[in-house]
């Protein structure tokens, strides 16, 4: 039996969010369009064709939600400021409306206790800067910078805990390379234009909060995965490699001085030559006060000479037989334990929290209850194996269950339940899931 007291008296205990997920009022209150809401209004790109407005109608509910976060017993809440509410058109002039809203919320949270923890980007460029490239093109660096400081200026008098940016290989692999995510941009040079322009973004950002901000703690979220060969044969072995210097080490590295990590994959190397990236490896240097880290799954892949460059092809949960969420991904804690492990190994992390871990299930309310155990049964799987990490000295001092409540998850719309509330997306009528319950009497014990 796991209790909250284990993990010792000051361990951070949260929930996290995102503006673009829950917010809705997409285009009022003086809000100029993002790139998820210029993505959703496109068909066949979001499952159902689901469309981001109204989402959760957190701008309208905040109160109710944050009397929620509070009855579950969470100190912390992490949540996003969405850029163009705040910068309509990116830059220029500043949207009063949008200011004072993030206001109100910080003022929510501190009048119930809790601690706001805020992201500055995560994931809605102002759609007024993709027009110009977005992250792949230089002039977003000077826009990022002029935004991060409104927000220090404004709120860092009251809040003194910052993410800079929530997943940067997400957005630029996903967005800029794939074209799954908005912008829906595709191709190696959009991606490499928007890794170093987000590289460069990720410290300039620490910097800027450094300066303006006193008794500031600082950080920036990584996506990590644990990569394993599918077999042991040199080449499934060599595939992991590559896809691990892409999802785990290709932000992490540049921050901790280390440039790129060139020498395990030519490709980073070329890219390091042509894209100047070698010259501005000190601008990308920043000592964060922690790391966040996110994990939801670990990632098998084998060797496939058909894909270009990375050359690798993922083994689903699935077909190896594992168990898995709704969305396919694999439920594995000792996997979450060695992404961690692999992370604290750097010896310039000072601190880790763990910024985001949870699972979707197939949520049905029924007679007024939602009952989840798999759920349940997943987040006692992998508090066990933080305990572990804790218990072994590494040094993790929190933890934020994603999400708070049924959200709009991106290319999935709503059709992805990660949260501990049940959300009614016609009523906006919110439900504590059995899991909700859970977590309350977790964080008593």
């Amino acid at each position: 039996m796991i209790n909250a007291s284990d993990f010792g008296q000051n361990f951070l205990w949260g929930v996290a969010t995102a503006a673009a997920q829950i917010e809705g009022t997409a285009t009022q209150y003086g809000k100029g369009p993002s790139i998820w809401d210029t993505f959703t209004s496109k068909n066949g790109k979001i499952k159902k064709n689901h469309k981001l407005d109204p989402a959760c109608d957190f701008y309208h509910r905040y109160t109710e939600d944050i009397a929620l976060v509070k009855l579950l017993g969470f100190k912390v809440f992490r949540f996003s400021i969405a850029w163009s509410r705040i910068l309509p058109a990116g830059r220029g002039d500043i949207n009063q409306e949008g200011i004072r809203f993030y206001h109100n919320l910080i003022d929510e949270c501190l009048t119930h206790g809790i601690t706001p923890y805020v992201t500055l980007y995560h994931w809605d460029l102002p759609q007024a800067l993709e027009d110009e490239g977005g992250w792949t093109s230089f002039s977003i660096n000077a826009a990022f910078n002029a935004f991060v400081s409104i927000c220090a200026l404004e709120y860092g008098d009251k809040v003194k805990n910052w993410i800079v940016l929530n997943e940067p290989f997400g957005y630029t692999s996903l967005g800029y390379m794939l074209g799954v995510h908005a912008p829906g941009k595709t191709g190696l040079s959009n991606f490499f234009s928007a890794v170093l322009h987000t590289a460069l973004a990720q410290a300039d950002g620490g910097k800027i909060l450094r300066a303006e901000i006193g008794k500031a703690n600082i950080g920036t979220t990584f996506s990590c995965s644990e990569v394993i060969p599918n077999t042991q044969s040199d080449s499934d072995i060599l595939t992991a490699k590559r896809v691990d210097c892409l999802m785990n080490r290709l932000f992490i590295e540049p921050t901790l001085g280390m440039g790129f990590p060139t020498a395990d994959w030519d490709v980073l190397e070329k890219f390091q030559i042509e894209y100047g990236a070698w010259r501005l490896q000190e601008r990308m240097k920043f000592d964060f006060d922690f790391i966040g880290l996110q994990n939801y799954f670990p990632l098998t892949v084998k060797y496939n000479a058909f894909i270009p460059v990375v050359q690798a092809w993922e083994v689903k949960a699935k077909s190896r037989k594992k168990p898995h969420t709704a969305m396919g991904w694999e439920v594995n804690a000792d996997s979450f334990y060695n992404i961690v492990k692999q992370f604290a190994t750097y010896p310039n992390i000072k601190n880790i929290l763990i910024t985001e871990n949870g699972a979707a299930y197939h949520d049905k309310l029924i007679n007024g209850k939602v009952e989840d155990p798999e759920r349940i049964e997943y987040f006692k799987l992998y508090l066990n194996a933080l305990l572990k990490l804790k218990k072994e000295g590494i040094n993790i001092t929190g933890y934020m269950v994603w999400t708070l409540m049924d959200n709009f998850e991106w290319a999935e719309g709503f059709t992805a339940r990660f949260g501990l509330i049940y959300n009614d997306f016609k009523t906006q009528e919110r439900t504590i899931k059995d899991s909700g319950y859970w977590w309350q009497n977790f964080l008593k014990s």
